[in-house]
């Protein structure tokens, strides 16, 4: 009877096992590791090649459009009501606005941001969403060179070809609390596609990623085995960036290592140069959701708003959808130099 019941028990730990290696999740073998820091440091991102093959067929490049020259007419003298890209020939012009279609609303086409019965009119949201769009696209390629380099982006970075880009976030209405005196759990124990799948706070965005002003400092850093309540940061401010780190882990498809010297996270020293142009990232992320998204909250209808009426905001899988540099950091904005004008107003 024993016997019996020791073969069930073993039975069932090797299904279990089974279903686990199958469902979690995991990368299977084989895996193959690239050096990212000091040699003997242990800073080295892991990758399969199953994985290496999807993340490529999803950041594949769509063809240009032939150059246009600068010479002829202005925009602004063939087309009315022309707010934006007000620098560019009638030919440019046309490029740019052929290239977004192809973009962003392959299957809807022109319609879906202009009446085509009168392309000056400004009755759809979109086109008002578009313009804004196109200025903050300028504004990232020419003052934020210390996050994109001379790779910039286009509208292709975040669309990839639909209308809405598939990694946007909102507010998170959260799960239902009780009130009163009942203890706040600050978002624990709620896994989710922004923490990882962890306990950590499910919401990191909103008090760190959701504008530059009012944003909590993203300073853990503690000196001491037991650090004493008032000097530093709390323990909840500690969660909430553990739970961005691990969403950044994930929307660039690396790990720690990519960026700190597991040995002493708080040391830029010995840091990669890559935790430079991540900092600016934190921080072109904060300025775009204050100044360029959260402004157009009024403009979208009420189907476009999340929970808590707040409008799409952007975060860094927005871009990146899984690489370290968006599209393998091949440049699109270098065959599209009209979106890297003067910087937005």
């Amino acid at each position: 009877m024993r016997f019996g019941a020791t073969l069930i028990g073993v039975a069932a730990v090797v299904l279990i096992t089974v279903a686990m290696f199958f469902t979690a999740g995991w990368s299977h073998p084989p895996v193959h590791s690239t050096q990212s820091g000091y040699r003997g440091t242990g800073m080295d991102q892991l990758a399969s090649p199953s994985d290496e093959a999807l993340l490529k067929f999803v950041n594949a490049l769509p063809d240009a459009i032939d150059k246009a020259s600068p010479d002829g007419d202005r925009a602004t003298a063939v087309y009315k009501n022309v707010k934006v890209l007000t620098d560019l020939s009638a030919d440019q012009f046309n490029r740019v606005m052929l290239s977004i279609t192809q973009w962003v609303a392959p299957e809807q086409g022109c319609g879906y941001c202009h009446n085509v019965e009168n392309l000056a009119d400004d009755g759809l949201y979109t086109k008002i969403v578009a313009r804004r769009m196109l200025e903050m696209t300028r504004h990232i390629n020419t003052d934020w060179k210390t996050h994109v380099a001379a790779t910039g982006v286009t509208c292709y970075t975040c669309h990839r070809g639909a209308p809405v880009p598939s990694n946007i976030w909102f507010i998170d209405p959260a799960a239902p609390h009780a009130g009163g005196f009942a203890a706040s759990n600050y978002g624990m124990g709620h896994p989710t596609a922004s923490n990882a799948s962890t306990a950590l706070p499910f919401d990191p965005y909103t008090p760190l990623l959701q504008g530059k002003e009012g944003n909590n400092s993203i300073r853990v850093v503690s000196t001491q085995a037991l650090p004493v309540s008032g000097e530093g940061a709390s323990i909840q401010t500690t969660e909430q960036t553990y739970s961005l780190m691990l969403d950044m882990s994930k929307a660039l498809g690396v790990n720690c290592t990519f960026c700190h010297n597991s040995r002493a996270f708080s040391q830029w020293a010995e840091s990669n140069p890559t935790r430079v142009t991540a900092w600016h990232g934190i921080q072109m992320v904060r300025e775009l959701n204050g100044a360029f998204l959260t402004p157009l909250t009024s403009t979208f209808p009420p189907g476009r708003l999340g929970p808590h009426g707040d409008g799409p905001k952007l975060n860094c899988a927005t871009c990146h959808q899984g690489v370290n540099t968006p599209l393998y950091g091949v440049s699109m904005a270098k065959d599209y130099p009209d979106l890297g004008g003067t910087p937005a107003p």
